[in-house]
């Protein structure tokens, strides 16, 4: 039996014995009640995190409404696609509702480079951001496959943070205008075999996500009320009269769905709507904002009344609920459906959400790369906390290479190999962007300082994750990576997102983990802690490819993935494989690296990204390397310029190999630069990536495979 929070019973703003006469009889409603208790094993924000996860834009709510079907007994699906539940007979006539439907995307043009556009589905208000929070994110496309719903993930584009150095970015927040869907098409034609069309709804992916005790998400308090509704129809017959329970779709369009039911239902004495849409003051019983059916001829209701349930950050995607408000919202809808049950009802829990599956789950000639790629790109290594990462790579060398390989002072991983002369280094870096920690609040908000170079917008109002030396995050498995649940990982929480913005980047980003600061301390969390987002890879069509941290998990493995085809008794040189430290944080492993080798390195090549234009919202001016096009030698960046005679030796190198490589020059520097100090010729090789330094960065395998392939080319060139 689980033991919920003290329930406060919410006094309603009504009187209720008012609210008795409209109905005819008694409802079972006082707020003297002793707090109920529910029945089960299963923790109210756990199931929520379910209804949370139903797909259903205004007039697409078929497969939300399904698992409802499935998950409970009794209902009738009417021609809208409302679900109806009539219980128990005569007066007083009671109605219960709630849309399941929220504000959305719909796929609203095709452009012939195979992305997508979208436009608003349903009328109702959204959080001045909305928009905004969806930018540079990951999202599903409900597509066809056949007869059957076919769900495809895809990312929302953001500008190349690199790209925009030195120049004027956008200032006003960001609009449908600046969202484009990067599902990994390249044309009109490859959108259609992936059984995409116009108006197919478009999602934000969400984990499933609980913190402290709470539970956040899109649209979490109206899932809330459907929740408590599709519990309270399960529950038995009202004490008197009928209760109708109904589960409305379009309900974003003024409410028609119930409206529509409401027509067909004759007299009823009271409609309690729970929904932010029509609730005037929130968990407080009262008047709705608006009746939509009051024109409505064949409509007979005597009293409408609306609520919804308390939430911090209403609105935004990490709207949040805490199980103790769920627990009291279970019980009053209970009460108000006129039961007499002495518990609550038991949550109900749906099906499992769709998720994006392993990138291993997909079997084709670019399957190593993915697997590789996944993994490492779904470890959390912020600039100055790389430790999971270097244990990573550690443990995936080859047995000779871990036996030599060692750790320096500054927490670089170097390997070598070859005779001792004519130093060559290959340097990627461990570390990704994100933040540490600087102050904890006495309630436990968490003030942030960056590590790396990005949009801080761009984790307003998403998941945060507050990482202690000592977690063990569980492994990936069919419902996401292991972040999202419990099993001594890091902290959940949220970063907090203003109410209204008149300009995008959040002047400070906060963060909060439903724990006061007696409670971190507890949980080790100190100021330098790092903190991240939930992150969790996936494979795109066509061989493209989706996480945070390609930048530079990609040049990680690379270098892995060229170590098999290195003959090392053929080597006439010194070839040093490096995995560097606080690259983000200033080449700070890079500089530890020079100081070590010194004046001995000939070359350095470092393996990073090539920030790359190919995407609508960048300028064609630089940049201008396509993904699939293979490997780019970034012959001009912010940090140096590779030799002419050194870029004619890489382009022959690569054209013997019969090896695919661009030339380009692009924003950002490389760790490289910091050995060029010591006489080393720097030759940059990366690979093409959209969208730098986001959660959304796009790559494609194909030029994975170009890079590893020429820097083992490269490594054993005479």
């Amino acid at each position: 039996m689980l033991a919920l929070p003290k329930i406060s019973i919410v006094r309603l703003a009504v009187d209720v014995r008012r609210l008795s006469a409209f109905s005819g009889a008694s409802l079972a409603i006082a707020a003297a009640t002793p707090p109920l208790c529910a029945q089960d094993s299963l923790s109210y924000t756990t199931a929520l995190t379910t209804w949370i996860a139903l797909p259903a834009n205004p007039g697409y709510e078929e497969q939300a409404t399904e698992r409802i079907t499935s998950a409970t007994r009794g209902w009738t699906r009417d021609p809208m696609g409302n679900l109806v539940r009539r219980v128990g007979s005569g007066t007083p006539r009671r109605v219960l509702a709630c849309g399941i439907d929220e504000p959305g995307y719909a796929v609203s043009e095709i452009t012939d480079a195979g992305y997508l556009r979208v436009h608003g589905a349903g009328t109702a208000r959204r959080h001045p951001l909305w928009d905004q929070f969806h930018e540079g994110q990951r999202v599903f496309v409900v597509g066809h496959g056949g007869d059957q719903a076919r769900y495809l993930p895809g990312v929302f584009g953001v500008r190349s943070t690199h790209l925009w150095r030195r120049r004027t970015a956008e200032e006003a927040p960001a609009t449908l205008d600046d969202l484009w869907l990067d599902v990994g098409a390249k044309s009109r034609a490859d959108v259609a075999k992936l059984g995409i069309r116009l108006l197919d709804p478009v999602f934000r992916e969400w984990p499933a996500w609980r913190y402290g005790d709470y539970v956040a998400g899109p649209a979490a308090a109206n899932r809330a009320g459907c929740a408590a509704i599709a519990a309270a129809a399960q529950a038995g017959t009202p004490a008197a009269g009928q209760t109708v329970y109904v589960i409305s779709s379009h309900s974003r369009f003024n409410f028609a769905g119930l409206s529509a039911v409401l027509a067909t239902l004759g007299a009823v004495d009271t409609v309690i709507v729970i929904d932010d849409a029509l609730a005037r003051i929130g968990p407080m019983l009262a008047g709705p904002v608006t009746v939509p059916w009051s024109a409505l001829s064949r409509v007979e209701v005597r009293t409408t009344l609306a609520m919804t349930p308390r939430a911090r950050f209403a609105g935004s995607l990490v709207e949040s609920i805490r199980e103790s408000d769920l627990a009291e919202l279970h019980a009053q809808v209970a009460r108000l459906a006129g039961l007499t049950v002495t518990s609550a009802p038991a949550p109900v829990r749906l099906s499992r959400p769709w998720a994006s599956p392993p990138p291993s789950v997909t079997r084709d000639s670019l399957s190593r790369f993915a697997d590789l790629l996944g993994r490492f790109a779904d470890v959390y290594a912020v600039a100055g906390h790389e430790a999971p990462m270097r244990d990573a790579i550690r443990e995936a060398l080859p047995t000779w290479a871990r036996d030599s390989a060692a750790v320096d002072s500054a927490g670089n991983l170097v390997l070598g190999m070859g005779p001792d002369n004519d130093t060559v280094v290959f340097v990627a870096h461990m570390d990704e962007v994100g933040f540490e920690v600087t102050r904890i609040a006495r309630d436990g908000t968490v003030s942030l300082r960056t590590r790396g170079g990005f949009f801080s917008s761009l984790w307003e109002g998403q998941t945060a994750l507050l990482h202690r030396g000592d977690e063990q995050i569980p492994a990936r498995d069919a419902r996401g990576c292991g972040a999202a649940r419990d099993g001594g990982g890091p902290l959940r929480g949220v970063f907090i997102p203003r109410d209204s913005a008149l300009r995008k980047q959040p002047p400070l980003l906060t963060a909060w983990f439903g724990l006061d600061s007696t409670m971190l301390a507890a949980a080790g969390v100190t100021v330098g802690s790092s903190v991240t987002s939930y992150k969790c890879s996936a494979r795109l069509a066509d061989g493209r490819f989706s996480a945070r941290s390609i930048d530079d998990r990609a040049g990680s493995i690379s270098l892995l993935i060229a170590l098999e085809s290195i003959e090392r008794g053929k080597l006439d040189h010194r070839v040093i494989f490096a995995w560097s430290v606080r690259e983000e944080g200033g080449l700070e492993g890079a500089k530890a690296l020079a100081q070590q080798f010194g004046p001995s390195v000939r070359r350095v090549y470092a393996i990073d990204t090539f920030v790359s234009s190919d995407s609508p919202l960048e300028s064609s001016r630089f940049a201008d390397a396509p993904l699939g096009d293979g490997a780019v030698a970034r012959a001009l960046d912010n940090s140096g310029v590779t030799p002419p005679d050194d870029l004619d030796r890489l382009l022959r190198i690569a054209r013997t190999a019969r090896i695919p490589l661009q030339i380009g020059t692009t924003n950002g520097g490389n760790d490289g630069s910091e050995l060029a100090r010591y006489g080393a010729i720097v030759d940059a090789i990366g690979w093409p990536l959209r969208y730098s330094h986001s959660p959304a960065e796009v790559i494609d395998l194909r030029d994975i495979r170009s890079l590893a392939r020429m820097i083992a080319a490269v490594a054993q060139a005479k």
